[in-house]
């Protein structure tokens, strides 16, 4: 990570200096035009207030794309809030030590000052681009289709953004890709932008799993015939749509740490407390049936579609072909005991080491085979599953405890299946993670339909 910012220079820096400059703006003006009336708590109280505002209003989040309308527009709402913040305060202490006029002049100096600093920043870094060739975010682009030309156009006639296009790649043929790809990881590349629909899931994968890993930005070029979807960030490069996976609570460092240090309690207590005498006994019970390995280890795909290495209690006589992967329920294939472990899922218990290797959470959107991976992305919404693959797979998750677990018998079930997996990570939170683990013992003792 400190090599990156080595190599973007000190950009990263600028809006915490921003926001400094703010705050020492807002207790400035506090001390000039106000300091002899107010009392001591004031000064902490309208600092908060301001971080709090600018915070729910998205006041810093303004990039090189963000349009002179869109400031102005976070500039009037942070000034109707934070008078609406100060009234509120002097309404519950029952007493204004200053006029409204006064307080309105105070804020309004308070906000047209930080509006100043804000559009000087805002256009002296254009300049700097434009001069200089500073502050710039070196591009890659995959497709050719008319959005994707209309965007590579806007970097090319915005020189004062600071966007350096250092190579286009379409899906014109696998090998063009290829080459892509190859000129992605040879070249330092800040962000990427791809055409979904245009290339092959494999190549989406790849490209994927690869910004990901090295902290590369990726965002998607839309179809505009399919340009609605709802968990998706939409950005506005002049008039052209451009889509990222938003921040989603499961994003937030606080809730990550939270959901890991649960894995990581919870696959302790199993590993120890259940799997360490149950697994001698399984491994006499499948021996004695059929001979084989006592787990099945098979690949699946986990989050930005890295590949891991599944655990399971083995309950097959003999694993399956590439054209009989998943279990039927009348297959011949599972054993007596594979059977009843399949019923309650004790199977699934080993990968609680997954858990704990990191490669899964206890809860979560079920990881597939690389095999059906590809296969279900041509019969989904390509947004909707690279959203999915955000996350890290679960033991369980909401799809399974809905009843869409096991065999896929038609495409309502993979569609369905996704469904809940978006929802659960677009609506996470600690509660929803107990919901379902408690919903997943109680079905585990009432048997359900598809667990064969």
């Amino acid at each position: 990570m400190i090599q990156q910012q080595a190599q973007k220079g000190y950009s990263f820096l600028i809006r915490p200096l921003i926001i400094g400059f703010d705050l020492w703006i807002v207790i400035f003006f506090t001390w000039l035009l106000a300091s002899d009336i107010l009392e001591p708590f004031f000064y902490g109280y309208i600092l908060i207030g301001w971080i709090v505002i600018s915070l729910i209003i998205g006041f810093y989040n303004v990039y090189r794309f963000t349009s002179v309308v869109q400031i102005l527009g976070l500039i009037l709402k942070q000034w109707v809030l934070f008078v609406f913040i100060l009234f509120s305060l002097f309404g519950v202490l029952s007493y204004r030590p200053v006029s409204t006029p006064v307080l309105l002049g105070y804020v309004s100096s308070v906000v047209f000052t930080v509006g100043i600093l804000k559009f000087a920043v805002y256009y002296a870094l254009k300049k700097y681009r434009l001069s200089f060739g500073g502050n710039s975010r070196r591009v890659l682009v995959f497709g050719n289709s008319k959005p994707t030309k209309e965007l590579i156009h806007f970097f090319n006639s915005k020189k004062n953004l600071g966007y350096q296009l250092k190579g286009v790649f379409s899906d014109n043929s696998e090998n063009d890709l290829v080459k892509g790809i190859d000129f992605l990881k040879d070249n330092r590349i800040d962000e990427v932008y791809c055409a979904l629909y245009e290339t092959s899931n494999p190549q989406i994968n790849e490209i994927v799993d690869y910004c990901e890993s090295s902290g590369i930005v990726l965002k998607f070029i839309p179809n505009v015939q399919r340009l609605p979807v709802a968990n998706m960030k939409t950005d506005y490069y002049d008039y052209i749509p451009v889509f990222s996976v938003p921040k989603m609570p499961l994003h937030s460092t606080v809730n990550i740490v939270l959901k890991r240090a649960l894995d990581i309690i919870f696959s302790v207590v199993i590993i120890l407390g259940i799997l360490s005498w149950l697994t001698p006994i399984l491994y006499f019970l499948i021996k004695f049936e059929s001979k084989g390995p006592l787990f099945f280890i098979h690949q699946r795909n986990g989050a930005n579609y890295k590949q891991f290495k599944c655990y399971k209690f083995r309950s097959l006589r003999k694993p399956g072909s590439v054209e009989r992967l998943h279990v039927s329920e009348e297959d011949d294939r599972v054993t007596k005991i594979g059977r009843f472990l399949r019923r309650t899922s004790i199977d699934e218990l080993p990968q609680f080491v997954n858990v704990l290797k990191g490669d899964m959470s206890i809860v979560g959107p079920r990881p597939h085979m690389p095999r059906y991976t590809d296969a279900y992305a041509k019969k989904i919404d390509k947004y909707q599953f690279v959203f999915r693959h955000s996350v890290r797979p679960g033991i369980t998750g909401l799809a399974q405890v809905k009843g869409f677990r096991g065999e896929i018998k038609s495409d309502e079930d993979i569609i369905n299946r996704i469904k809940y997996d978006i929802f659960y990570i677009e609506n996470w939170s600690f509660s929803l993670d107990m919901k379902i683990i408690f919903d997943t013992i109680i079905i585990l003792f009432k048997g359900q339909d598809k667990a064969y």
